[in-house]
């Protein structure tokens, strides 16, 4: 599973909309939207804060790991 594939799991799973995330990174919705379709690469900042938000680790979302 790619990292765009796994950002969009976790927030399907918790039943948010890409505009609420996008409110909470501070981001557009349309920027948020290009990253869980691969089409524009996740800065680390927001990378961290998805982290966060999730509570779950970087491997975890970029694919290095099966443990949340």
């Amino acid at each position: 599973m790619e990292y765009w594939e796994r950002i969009k799991a976790l927030r399907e799973d918790r039943d948010i909309t890409q505009k609420e995330l996008a409110e909470f990174l501070n981001i557009a919705q349309n920027t948020y939207s290009q990253y869980e379709n691969g089409k524009r690469d996740v800065p680390i900042e927001v990378l961290i804060k998805l982290c966060r938000y999730y509570q779950v680790s970087a491997d975890y979302i970029l694919g290095l790991a099966e443990k949340k």
